[in-house]
């Protein structure tokens, strides 16, 4: 008994040793120990950049005669902005690293940190399914204008995406608004529930936000797709014209296998290379979809804190956009590996 068991724990401790010293475990170790070095730069930089902008929170209360300067100093001493920058930052940087506390808002007297994760969530799921919508647009359109160069669908489809590119999103989401108007009530306009969403069953919850996630999702998706849809095509076209395509076809291989299984394969690296900026991109891309669709994520919420200089408040939402980027960056680098295994990690830069 005591054999097995000994055997069982060296198993057990080879099995340990074999992930710990795995490429990607290490690979991803010293990806997440640059991520520590490479936000604490950026909360400096974000902190001092705010401070170096004209007036502060306290400027508007200022403005307010209701208000004595009594308790602007009381207000100026309770958020701490009668100290020194570097006191400030410091004092935020201890109560984020000690305590998880990022801060309180100016605005709404509340923890950010409280703040961020109840809007987060709905950003994130704006931003997924927009990914989802523009990779399943933009892929097939890409792949028919390739295998059809010059033709005249091809001619279309690259119209289409000049067209698309050239859209601002802020125009994009007033057509949509106007086509929501002229089709009431036929999609949902504000907020991303009905107003009987509570009584519903959780089917009928679950299909009541995707509704009103339509327009918003088409918002963001428009431009991305059409920028996707060249990249598909003029990488698609690149690999085509390589000798072991050429040899692929002259073995009588169906065309449908080399254009999905030995093309396709080799053309989606530099796609999902940008994948990782395309994913933080959604961050600053959704405050246009949201302002204009109502939709309670954070966009709405840094443009406000932006405006009112929320200190703290921005400075989390600068931080958040950073780590979204961090994380898009990994996820496509371990994206990369898993697709084509003769890439090695250490060498992805």
């Amino acid at each position: 008994m005591t054999s097995t068991n000994a055997r069982s724990l060296d198993y057990f401790g080879q099995q340990i040793r074999a992930i710990a010293t795995h490429e990607t475990t290490l690979y991803i170790l010293k990806r997440l120990g640059q991520a520590i070095i490479t936000l604490l730069l950026a909360s400096m930089l974000s902190f001092l950049i705010i401070h170096l902008a004209p007036g502060d929170y306290l400027d508007t209360l200022e403005q307010d005669p209701t208000i004595s300067p009594e308790t602007i100093e009381q207000l100026k001493v309770q958020y701490g902005l009668d100290k020194p920058i570097w006191e400030q930052y410091l004092n935020w940087l201890w109560g984020v690293v000690t305590r998880l506390d990022f801060g309180e808002s100016f605005v709404y007297q509340r923890n950010v940190g409280s703040l961020i994760l109840e809007r987060v969530g709905n950003t994130l799921l704006l931003a997924v399914s927009s990914i989802i919508v523009t990779w399943a647009i933009a892929l097939p359109l890409g792949i028919i204008g390739a295998v059809n160069q010059n033709k005249p669908i091809d001619r279309t489809l690259r119209v289409i995406s000049y067209i698309g590119q050239g859209f601002p999103s802020f125009v994009t989401a007033l057509l949509l608004l106007f086509l929501a108007q002229l089709t009431s009530p036929l999609f949902p306009v504000g907020s991303m529930t009905s107003v009987n969403h509570i009584d519903m069953s959780p089917l009928g919850k679950m299909v009541d936000i995707a509704w009103h996630m339509i327009l918003p999702t088409l918002a963001l998706s428009v431009t991305s797709f059409a920028g996707l849809q060249r990249l598909t095509r003029g990488s698609l076209l690149d690999v085509l014209r390589q000798d072991y395509i050429q040899t692929a076809r002259a073995k009588g291989l169906p065309e449908n296998r080399v254009i999905y299984v030995h093309a396709l394969r080799n053309a989606v690296n530099p796609l999902i290379t940008i994948l990782g900026f395309e994913f933080a991109s959604l961050l600053s891309g959704s405050f246009i979809a949201e302002y204009f669709f109502n939709w309670p994520g954070l966009g709405r919420l840094i443009l406000q804190a932006v405006m009112t200089q929320d200190l703290y408040l921005v400075m989390v939402s600068l931080m958040v956009g950073a780590i979204m980027l961090i994380i898009g960056n990994l996820l496509a680098d371990l994206m990369l590996k898993f697709v084509d295994p003769r890439i090695r990690l250490e060498n992805l830069k």
